[in-house]
């Protein structure tokens, strides 16, 4: 079994501030690395796949970098439209091969288990949207002709629309391309997006492609088409990827916060289950 944590759109401030002045993200992020710390078994890896900070600002990634220090497994990361490539490549330590792909794309394959991940780079310097770029995806197609390993993709922008407008106006413009070569690559088993803070499940070119909530907050769910967009205090969560040669993938949810429980099932005298 490989098991593999995901988590996405950290949006750490500088210390002592909120996000948007009402999202406590700092703390939030501490208890996702709690929340993570705490599991059993202890996944492989945890992919952060972007918007680890919530713009390109030294002071926030001088915060980040000792926060992912903590979390027991090994950390991969990629950026979002929020982060800065140069950044991340300058502050951040032992999150993964972040140095490989261009001197403007972050992008890398490693070996997790029996899996195989795949991380892209869709950030766009400032802007909101995403683009992959015709060298990146030519790399993908040829990476992934290189290994037929179930092979997981991580990238920040869904390259694909889900009915939030707002949202859907900032996605990844050449996901047309990038559905083309996962076309061609039967071994793709997984899209791992962030981006939408909300949890989400599409399809892309037939392979099932996954948007893991915030650890802090959520986008609203508005599919009726309103501007502007807004956020909500939903709770925070996290995906578990599973993966056996029998299941394939296998994708739970998972919320930060505790809850009560775990209770018993008790069957009254006289009922069968």
């Amino acid at each position: 079994m490989t098991l593999i944590a995901q988590i996405t759109d950290l949006h750490i401030r500088p210390r002592g501030l909120a996000c948007y002045r009402v999202s406590e993200t700092n703390m939030l992020a501490r208890r996702a690395v709690d929340a993570l710390n705490a599991l059993d078994p202890q996944p492989d890896a945890i992919v952060v796949t972007g918007d680890l900070a919530n713009g390109p600002d030294r002071r926030e990634y001088a915060g980040i970098q000792p926060l992912l220090a903590r979390l027991k497994a090994p950390v991969f990361v990629l950026p979002g439209n929020h982060d800065s490539t140069a950044m991340m490549r300058e502050m951040l330590t032992g999150v993964g091969p972040i140095h490989e792909g261009t001197a403007d794309k972050m992008h890398y394959a490693v070996d997790i288990g029996d899996l195989r991940l795949v991380a892209l780079d869709s950030a766009v310097p400032g802007a909101p949207h995403g683009r992959l770029g015709a060298e990146q995806i030519a790399w993908l197609d040829a990476t992934l002709a290189k290994s037929d390993k179930p092979t997981l993709i991580a990238l920040h922008h869904p390259p694909a629309t889900v009915g939030i407008a707002h949202m859907d106006r900032i996605g990844l413009t050449d996901s047309d391309a990038f559905a083309r070569v996962i076309a061609r690559h039967d071994h793709v088993a997984r899209l791992l997006c962030g981006h939408i803070h909300r949890t989400i499940i599409a399809t892309v070119a037939g392979r099932v492609m996954t948007l893991a909530p915030s650890t802090a907050h959520q986008v609203a769910l508005d599919i009726a088409d309103r501007d502007p967009g807004h956020f909500v205090m939903e709770p925070p969560g996290y995906f578990l990827h599973r993966h056996t040669p029998e299941s394939g993938v296998v994708t739970h949810l998972a919320y930060v916060e505790a809850y009560p429980g775990p209770f018993p099932f008790f069957a009254d005298d006289g009922v069968e289950w």
